[in-house]
C-alpha cells in the first residue's frame, strides 16, 4: 500500500504541476485558439481521472471499459474547442492575410470555464485517489444530501486539500510578475493555509500540529492585511472587493474547523475550501484585473471598513473557540451552554440567545482568544513602536504590552492556578486580576473590600499619572486599538454621524446618560451579587451571578461588538462613549490629578494653522488647539494619553504633565529643558498688530505665519 501511494503522490504532484501552468497560459491567453488549448488539456485531464473514478465506483472489466469510453467521448468532444477557433483564424486568413488573430472576446465566460475545470478536475482527483489508496469516501445519506456528504468528504481529502495547496503555490509563483508583492504574498499564505487544514490529516497529533501552525498563518495574514491597510490608504476596487471576499470565506472556514472538531462535520469546511479555490483562480486566471479600475480610500468607506472588521473577528472568535477545544478538549466543550431550540418560539428565541451569549463570552474571555489577539493585535503595535518618536510614548507601549501579557494571559492563566488552586474556576485575582473590579462571584462576600482596594491603587495612580495609566496602558483594551491600522481608523472620529456627537472635551446629554446607566447598574450589581452569597436573595441573569453577567455583558460582548463598529461609532469608543465603568472612576481621579498636556510655548500654537495634534486624537478632542493657545495646556477627562497628539506636533512643542513634572518645580528645577533655541517660536502676540519682539539669543526671527514644518531632532526623544 506504500507503494501505491508514492506512486499516487508522484502522480498527485505532476497533475498539480501541469494544472499550474495550464492556469498560466490561461493567463495570458489572448486568442480564441490559446483559450480552446487549454480547454482541450483541462478537458484530457478530467477525462483521465473520470474514467478512474468510474472504475471505481465498482471495480471489473465492464466498469474499466465504461472509463475508457467516457473518457475517450470527453476526448473527442474538448477537440471541438481547438478545430473550430483555428478553422475561423484560418478563414481570417485566407481572407486578408496580413490581418491579426482574432481577440478573445468573451473573457469572462473563459476565466468561468477555466475556473469550473480546474475544480471539477480537482474533485475528481481527490475521490479517485482517495479510493485508490484503499480508503474510499464513503456515503451515508442518499439524495442532495449524499451528494453533499460525498464533495465534502472529497474536498476534505488529503488527496484534494494537498494537491491543490501546491497548485496554488506553483500558480502564483508563475504569474507573480503580473501581481503587486502584498497580491502575490496573500496568495502565499493562501496555499499555506490550504496546505495546513487539520481534516485532511489522520493522526490526532498531526491534526494537532495543523491547528497550531495553521492557526499561526492566518494570524500572520490577517496581520499582513492589517499593515497593508494601513500602508495602503487607497484601494482598487476589484482589489477591495476579493479581500472582503477571502475574509468570508475564512470566516466560514473557521465556523467549519471549530463544527469539525466539535461534532466530526466537514461540511461547512468543505464549503469554504471550494470558495477559497474559486476566489484564487478568479485572480490568478486574470491577474491583471486585481488592481486595475477606480481606487478610492477605505477610510472614507464606512460599510467596507466595517465588512473588514467584523469577518476578521468573526474567524478570529472561532480560531479561539477552536484552539479552546483542541487544547482542553471536552472540558471546554462541556461548558458551552446547549439548551435544546424546541418548545414555543419564545423558548426557542431565548435558549438560542442563551447559547449565543455565552458562546461569545466564553470565547473571548478565553487564555486561548486573548493570547491570538495579542499576538495579532501587538504586531499592529510593534510596528507603531517603529514609527513612535517621543521616548515616552515607545516606553507607554512597551508597558502596554507587557500589562497585556501579564493581565489576559499569565495572571488568570499561570498564577491563578498555582496560588489559588482551591478556588473555583473562573474567579479572578482580588485587585490586579480582578475583573474590572467585578465579575468573580465565589469572591463577592469581600466585593466591596476588594472594589475598594482595585480602585484606590488605580485611582492613586491616576492621581498622579493621569488616566492613561488605565485606559493607555494597564487595561487589554488600548493594544487593541493603538496598533497601525485601528490606530487609523481614528478618521472616523470625524466622519462618522455617530461618533461625531462625542467630539471634543465636554460631556455630551447623550455621553452621560450612558455613563450613569453604566455606574447604576455596577453599584446594583454588586449589591445584588452580595446579598446573593449571603443568602439574602437568589437572583441570577441568564443563569449567572449578577456580577459575571455583567462583567460578561460589558467587557466580553459589548466590548468587541463596538471594536468591530469603529467605522460607525468612531475609535477608543469606549473612552468616548462613557459606557466604560472603570474608566468613568478613573477620569474622576485624573481630573483631580495632575496629568495634562502642556506645550512649551503657547506663540507656536497660536501661529499653527494645521492643528494635527487635534486630528491625530483617537477619541476626538478636537477642541484642544485653543486651550494650547489660551493657557497653554490642556486637562479633560476624556484625554487617556495615548499621546498621538504629541507625536503629530510638527514642531515638537507639546508634552506630558504629571506628578514627575510637579516634583521638578519644587526641587526648583524646570519642567523642560530650556527650549528657546530650539522651537521656531516668536515672543509677541499675534493679535496686538505690534511689531514682533526680538527673539532671544540663539534664536531667529520668524514672520508670522511662517513657522517650519520640519521636526527639530534635538526636541523629538526627549519626551
Amino acid at each position: 500500500m506504500l507503494a501505491v501511494e508514492v506512486v499516487l503522490a508522484i502522480l498527485a504532484a505532476g497533475m498539480a504541476a501541469i494544472t499550474a501552468y495550464l492556469v498560466k497560459w490561461a493567463s495570458h491567453a489572448k486568442t480564441p485558439v490559446q483559450a480552446g488549448v487549454v480547454v482541450f488539456l483541462l478537458v484530457m485531464m478530467i477525462a483521465m481521472v473520470g474514467g478512474g473514478a468510474i472504475y471505481y465506483l465498482h471495480p471489473g472489466l465492464s466498469s474499466a471499459i465504461e472509463g475508457l469510453w467516457v473518457a475517450s467521448a470527453l476526448m473527442s468532444v474538448s477537440a471541438f474547442s481547438v478545430f473550430v477557433p483555428f478553422l475561423r483564424e484560418v478563414r481570417v486568413h485566407l481572407a486578408e492575410p496580413e490581418a491579426a488573430a482574432p481577440r478573445l472576446q468573451r473573457v469572462g465566460s473563459f476565466t468561468a470555464v477555466v475556473i469550473g475545470l480546474v475544480l471539477a478536475n480537482e474533485l475528481l482527483m481527490g475521490w479517485t485517489f482517495q479510493a485508490a489508496a484503499g480508503t474510499p469516501i464513503t456515503v451515508s445519506a442518499s439524495g442532495l444530501a449524499g451528494l453533499a456528504e460525498g464533495l465534502a468528504g472529497a474536498v476534505s481529502s488529503p488527496w484534494f486539500l494537498f494537491t491543490m495547496a501546491a497548485e496554488m503555490a506553483l500558480t502564483a509563483y508563475f504569474v507573480r510578475d503580473r501581481l503587486s508583492r502584498p497580491v502575490f504574498t496573500i496568495l502565499l499564505l493562501q496555499a499555506a493555509i490550504m496546505a495546513l487544514s487539520p481534516p485532511a490529516l489522520a493522526g490526532a497529533t498531526w491534526a494537532a500540529a495543523a491547528i497550531y501552525a495553521g492557526s499561526g498563518v492566518m494570524i500572520a495574514l490577517f496581520v499582513y492585511l492589517m499593515e497593508f491597510l494601513y500602508r495602503s490608504r487607497q484601494l482598487a476596487r476589484p482589489l477591495s472587493s476579493y479581500l472582503v471576499r477571502l475574509l468570508v470565506v475564512y470566516a466560514i472556514m473557521m465556523v467549519g474547523l471549530f463544527a469539525w472538531i466539535a461534532n466530526g462535520s466537514v461540511l461547512l469546511f468543505a464549503l469554504a475550501i471550494v470558495l477559497e479555490m474559486l476566489l484564487f483562480l478568479e485572480v490568478v486566471v486574470r491577474p491583471d484585473r486585481i488592481e486595475s479600475g477606480e481606487r478610492a480610500p477605505w477610510q472614507l468607506r464606512p460599510h467596507w471598513t466595517f465588512a473588514v472588521l467584523a469577518l476578521v473577528f468573526v474567524a478570529e472568535l472561532f480560531m479561539g473557540a477552536l484552539l479552546d477545544a483542541q487544547v482542553l478538549g471536552a472540558t471546554y466543550l462541556s461548558a458551552l451552554p446547549a439548551l435544546p431550540l424546541a418548545g414555543g418560539m419564545s423558548t426557542v428565541l431565548y435558549n438560542a440567545f442563551y447559547n449565543g451569549f455565552w458562546f461569545f463570552a466564553l470565547t473571548t474571555g478565553s487564555t486561548w482568544f486573548l493570547m491570538m489577539m495579542g499576538v495579532e493585535m501587538g504586531a499592529l503595535v510593534v510596528f507603531k513602536l517603529r514609527e513612535t518618536r517621543s521616548r515616552e510614548n515607545r516606553a507607554r507601549l512597551l508597558l502596554m504590552i507587557g500589562c497585556y501579557g501579564a493581565f489576559a494571559v499569565f495572571v488568570p492563566s499561570i498564577y491563578y492556578s498555582v496560588v489559588f488552586p482551591q478556588l473555583a474556576s473562573g474567579t479572578a485575582i482580588p485587585v490586579l486580576g480582578w475583573s474590572m473590579g467585578i465579575g468573580s462571584a465565589p469572591l463577592a462576600v469581600s466585593v466591596f473590600g476588594v472594589l475598594l482596594a482595585t480602585y484606590a491603587i488605580l485611582g492613586a495612580a491616576t492621581f498622579l499619572f493621569g488616566r492613561r495609566v488605565v485606559c493607555s496602558t494597564f487595561c487589554t483594551a488600548p493594544l487593541m486599538y493603538q496598533g497601525t491600522t485601528i490606530d487609523a481608523m481614528k478618521s472616523f472620529n470625524r466622519t462618522s454621524p455617530l461618533a461625531r456627537k462625542y467630539l471634543g472635551s465636554r460631556f455630551s446629554a447623550l455621553y452621560s446618560t450612558t455613563t450613569a446607566v453604566v455606574m447604576i447598574s455596577l453599584g446594583l450589581a454588586s449589591v445584588a451579587s452580595y446579598l446573593d452569597q449571603v443568602g439574602r436573595i437568589n437572583l441570577l441573569i441568564l443563569g449567572a451571578d449578577p456580577t459575571v453577567f455583567l462583567f460578561a455583558f460589558y467587557f466580553s460582548v459589548l466590548w468587541y461588538v463596538t471594536f468591530v463598529t469603529i467605522p460607525y461609532a468612531g475609535n477608543y469608543n469606549c473612552v468616548t462613549m462613557g459606557w466604560c465603568y472603570t474608566g468613568t472612576i478613573s477620569q474622576a481621579f485624573g481630573r483631580l490629578g495632575f496629568f495634562r498636556l502642556k506645550v512649551r510655548d503657547k506663540e507656536v500654537c497660536r501661529r499653527c494653522t494645521t492643528q494635527d495634534c487635534a486630528k491625530a486624537c483617537p477619541v476626538g478632542l478636537a477642541d484642544m488647539p485653543r486651550f494650547f493657545r489660551e493657557k497653554g495646556e490642556f486637562r479633560s477627562s476624556k484625554c487617556c494619553g495615548v499621546g498621538d497628539c504629541v507625536e503629530a506636533c510638527p514642531y515638537g512643542n507639546m508634552y506630558f504633565h504629571d506628578v514627575r513634572h510637579w516634583f521638578r518645580r519644587r526641587l526648583g528645577r524646570p519642567e523642560v529643558p530650556d527650549v528657546a533655541a530650539r522651537l521656531p517660536m516668536v515672543h509677541a502676540t499675534p493679535r496686538s498688530g505690534g511689531p514682533l519682539a526680538a527673539p532671544p539669543s540663539g534664536a531667529s526671527a520668524i514672520p508670522a505665519g511662517a513657522i517650519p514644518r520640519a521636526r527639530p531632532s534635538s526636541v523629538a526623544d526627549r519626551h
